[in-house]
């Protein structure tokens, strides 16, 4: 009985043996079958891989990777601090930091450092070819900036080294982003294959997001930098207009003034030299403004001679270093006249706020004065409203979004702006020169440049010859510059005439009217010398 049970078992076990042998050699030919919808899809984990998704699988886990990383945070804060010197340049110039131009651009290729190098930081551990080509497109144009900096002379000399520094930096940080990111796809790679086996192609949702995110954000990156590309070719077809007369050094040679005079040096029966006509332009460059106007005089005769010049950042003048006050842009231009062996006795003409300067000049050079033409003019009292933080805000952000040249370019595209329209004509006032030095002029309106007309108040000779024409328009609309209008013809005591031109606007010399008048006024004011 037991014999027989065992013999039972026995046989039942050798049959389940041969039954699973059976199904080993039957596997091979299972698989080698066609692909059915009970195929797996995956083939067998091998034992020792990690899954793809397990955070182990990281390029982090290789020194070049972290090593690039902690470069990466080492020059983003190198560029985040040179970004905080240029900032503050804008308003007070370091020493041996001062660029001859607005400095608006140098600060933006920093800030496209910055942020080339943030985008580069917040989306390391996702590289992607989108990055890597859109970083390696916008490293092109920035060696062409480069370029372009490096090899027009006007250029080079109004960013200074300051500029030029900017541009190089961000040039290589451009490089850089495109070797990290393939470093990173290196190590990404390196460590799939290692710790799973191949190397995963698939992307996570949030990857997918945060490449498109990415992307997007170099897209307008590039945007900007064909942008300032665009804006520089145009400084560098600007740059090739001669200006009239000279520009010469001043204040220990940091920047360079404009200054031309027309006509000859004529003398009366007695031998004494007459006066000579300088102008000072209101708001906007003298050549675009009262050009005009006082070259016809010239051309009736009523002038035998007149000079002008470009307060800095005006036209063919460089940018001042900052703060730059009225007394300040005074002490330049008679350097520059010394310089350019210029005389007087002069007949100081003056319009708007060019007004403020004229007088600080006369205060300074009283015995070289002959005469005050005030049109129009700034009365101390109002530099308050030239001086509000609003309008400082505004032009602080128009000087950052100039580099753009977006009302240029399109200036020059689509309404046909040339050249002498950028320097000093219509479209002057979009300039980064020009926005700089309003803004100077904003900063210390209210201190400074107030307290040196202030002090020319009192120091202006008060036998000094002086004509105020006043516009009819303004003194209409606002009591208060009426009141300031006739509060400046007692500057001296020695008024000449006052005259309020009925249908005049501020720039007096545009109505038929009230050019007669100036030309007549200039003439009787050089006739009682």
């Amino acid at each position: 009985m037991v014999s027989l049970w065992g013999s039972k078992n026995g046989d039942e076990q050798q049959h389940d043996d041969d039954r699973d042998n059976e199904d080993n050699t039957r596997q091979p030919s299972r698989q080698s079958r066609e692909a059915d919808e009970r195929t797996r899809l995956l083939p067998p984990r091998h034992e020792g891989y990690l899954d793809p998704d397990d955070p182990a699988v990281s390029p982090y886990n290789l020194f070049s990777v972290r090593a690039t990383r902690y470069v990466n945070v080492l020059f983003l804060i190198i560029s985040f601090l040179w970004w905080v010197l240029l900032l503050v340049s804008i308003f007070v110039s370091p020493p041996m930091m001062h660029s001859r131009g607005s400095g608006f651009f140098d600060f933006s290729f920093t800030t496209l450092t910055v942020g080339n190098l943030l985008i580069g930081l917040l989306f390391f551990s996702i590289p992607s070819k989108a990055m890597e080509i859109s970083s390696l497109i916008i490293a092109g144009f920035l060696l062409i900036d480069m370029i372009i900096i490096l090899s027009v002379q006007r250029l080079r000399s109004e960013e200074g080294w300051v500029g030029m520094a900017s541009v190089i930096w961000a040039t290589v940080m451009a490089l850089y982003n495109v070797m990290s990111d393939r470093v990173v796809a290196w190590g990404k790679k390196e460590e799939e294959e290692r710790l799973t086996g191949r190397q995963e192609t698939r992307r996570t949702l949030r990857e997918w997001c945060a490449v498109l995110t990415a992307t997007v954000i170099m897209v307008i990156m590039i945007i900007i930098t064909v942008l300032l590309t665009a804006t520089l070719i145009l400084r560098s077809r600007d740059a090739s207009l001669k200006p009239p007369g000279n520009r010469y050094f001043v204040d220990g040679d940091k920047y360079k003034v404009h200054l031309a005079c027309v006509g000859e040096i004529t003398y009366n029966d007695r031998g004494k030299r007459h006066p000579t006509v300088l102008v000072e332009a209101g708001e906007l460059p003298f050549e675009d403004t009262m050009d005009d106007w006082i070259y016809s005089s010239y051309q009736n005769g009523t002038i035998n001679r007149y000079c002008y010049y470009d307060r800095p950042g005006f036209a063919w003048s460089d940018n001042a270093p900052s703060p730059h006050s009225a007394g300040m842009t005074s002490d330049a231009l008679s350097e520059a006249l010394a310089k350019a062996g210029e005389e007087g006795p002069w007949i100081l003409v003056s319009a708007g706020v060019g007004s403020i300067y004229s007088r600080i000049f006369s205060s300074r050079h009283v015995r070289d004065v002959s005469g005050l033409f005030l049109i129009d003019g700034l009365h101390e009292d109002l530099l308050h409203r030239i001086a509000s933080p609003a309008r400082g805000f505004v032009l602080w952000g128009q000087g950052i979004i100039s580099p753009l040249g977006l009302d240029r370019l399109y200036g020059a595209i689509v309404q046909g702006r040339t050249r002498e329209d950028r320097v000093y004509g219509k479209s002057a006032y979009q300039a980064g020169k020009f926005i700089k030095a309003k803004l100077q002029e904003n900063l210390v309106a209210n201190s400074l440049t107030k307290n040196e007309v202030s002090q020319a108040r009192n120091i202006q000779t008060p036998n000094t010859p002086l004509v105020v024409v006043s516009s009819g328009i303004e003194v209409r609309r606002d009591n208060e510059w009426a009141r300031k209008q006739e509060d400046l013809t007692k500057i001296t005591d020695n008024l000449v005439s006052w005259d309020v031109v009925n249908k005049a606007p501020h720039r007096v010399w545009l109505t038929l009217e009230g050019r007669t008048l100036l030309e007549k006024r200039l003439g009787e004011l050089l006739s009682a010398n």
